[in-house]
């Protein structure tokens, strides 16, 4: 009876807006870290690191929003365990790319592998299918199908990042590993940060895909 009561009241529809609003700053964030890799000028590369960290920022601002409205809000637009979900993997991505700046930073590290600029690629284009995924949930009934299909690119993006940081690990060690190992530890530590990026971004839309069966 509850539940037969509680699909006749409206329900909050600002998580939509907030959550776009966090894939957005999502997005910001990857276009940063991405021009950071491809900057030839230290200092350039450093206000992009910086702009990350800013992203980062407002992005922890709206995911706080997203949890007050979550404690206050009586109708929400699918199950709270569900939001709360999937607002933590957006913010858990945007974190892993300030812990990837912050990496960068301590270790001085200015010399990008090609590979640090592969993944760079597909983790800017794994934030933009999570920006064109979360608009679907407004609609979650009917856009199953088109949110599976972009699950299935998704995980492309992430297995071809995880070929090319083994890939690439393999490569610098035999470079580096026995006569430079700080060199080879610090490239596999900035690696292992840019690929668990990847990982973050395909964890929510594995978030939004659940969304969907569970409201299909």
């Amino acid at each position: 009876m509850l539940d037969w009561f509680r699909s006749f009241l409206p329900k909050e529809d600002r998580f939509f807006d907030l959550f776009e609003q966090h894939a957005a700053l999502v997005a910001a964030g990857g276009d940063s870290l991405r021009a950071a890799l491809y900057e030839a000028s230290s200092s350039e590369a450093l206000r992009h690191l910086a702009a990350v960290s800013a992203r980062e920022d407002e992005a922890d601002t709206v995911a706080r929003e997203v949890m007050l409205a979550v404690r206050r809000t009586f109708i929400t637009p699918f199950d709270r365990t569900a939001i709360i979900a999937l607002i933590g993997s957006l913010d858990d991505s945007i974190d892993e790319m300030k812990k990837t700046c912050k990496a960068i930073r301590v270790f001085e590290y200015t010399h990008f592998e090609p590979e640090m600029k592969a993944i760079a690629d597909r983790i800017v284009a794994a934030t933009r299918i999570v920006q064109e995924a979360l608009p679907l949930l407004r609609s979650v009934g009917t856009n199953g199908a088109q949110i599976g299909d972009m699950a299935d690119r998704m995980h492309k993006i992430e297995d071809e990042t995880d070929d090319i940081y083994d890939a690439a690990r393999t490569r610098l060690y035999k470079l580096k590993g026995p006569d430079q190992p700080a060199e080879f530890w610090v490239a596999s530590e900035i690696l292992s940060h840019l690929e668990s990026v990847a990982d973050k971004l395909e964890d929510v839309v594995n978030q939004i895909s659940e969304v969907a069966i569970e409201n299909a």
